[in-house]
């Protein structure tokens, strides 16, 4: 057994014990003090992890930059094996239904501004999924340019009947994660997406 890791933990729960205004036995405020503990004595939390390159000079910037772009790829394996052999074209077409179903009818271009694609490219998606019956659009009479978006009967049938296969392509991407880092993550891009979506408003 780990018997210094053990006896060290315990000091620093005592510690906690000591300091802790709230008192709390929650294990994830512990953690929040156990980090800011660390950052008083100048000691991070968690070690800076190694990469490839790092000795060389390669940045921080470049290996998140790549990270993401390879995360995207292997997401779109999985949702294309969850939409095998069903009406599905591409996985944007139930992105685009689950963005109706979430947030509920709106126009062409929220639509396509909120699934982040250059008009010409969010324009065929809707197209085709008017073509193939799984979302209609209506006039809107304010705004003579612009359609508004609802999902039809159809297309929530089918989202519906491929919503577990779309879960568990979600789950596969995630998987190596426990619930924490996946809070932390959720954290992260969420300030990522934030920053980028106010410094691109309109260029979409």
């Amino acid at each position: 057994m780990y018997y210094d890791l053990i006896t060290e933990l315990v000091d620093l729960i005592k510690i906690y014990e000591k300091e802790s205004e709230h008192g709390s036995q929650d294990i994830h405020l512990f953690l929040q003090w156990l980090n800011a503990h660390y950052k008083k004595q100048d000691h991070p939390a968690f070690p800076e992890p190694e990469w490839d390159g790092k000795s060389k000079g390669r940045s921080a910037d470049s290996v998140i930059n790549t990270s993401l772009v390879h995360l995207y790829k292997y997401a779109k394996l999985h949702a294309k094996a969850a939409i095998a052999d069903t009406e599905f074209s591409t996985p944007d077409d139930f992105i685009y239904l689950i963005s109706l179903v979430s947030f509920g009818s709106m126009t062409k271009t929220a639509l396509i501004k909120l699934n982040v694609h250059e008009k010409s490219a969010g324009i065929q998606i809707v197209n085709r999924l008017i073509n193939n019956g799984l979302v209609e659009q209506a006039a809107i009479e304010s705004d003579k340019r612009n359609r508004m978006i609802h999902i039809t009967p159809k297309g929530t049938r089918l989202l519906n009947e491929s919503m577990q296969n779309i879960k568990k392509a979600s789950m596969n991407v995630t998987e190596p994660l426990a619930y924490q880092e996946k809070m932390d993550l959720i954290r992260l891009l969420t300030k990522l997406e934030n920053f980028h979506e106010l410094k691109t408003r309109g260029s979409f």
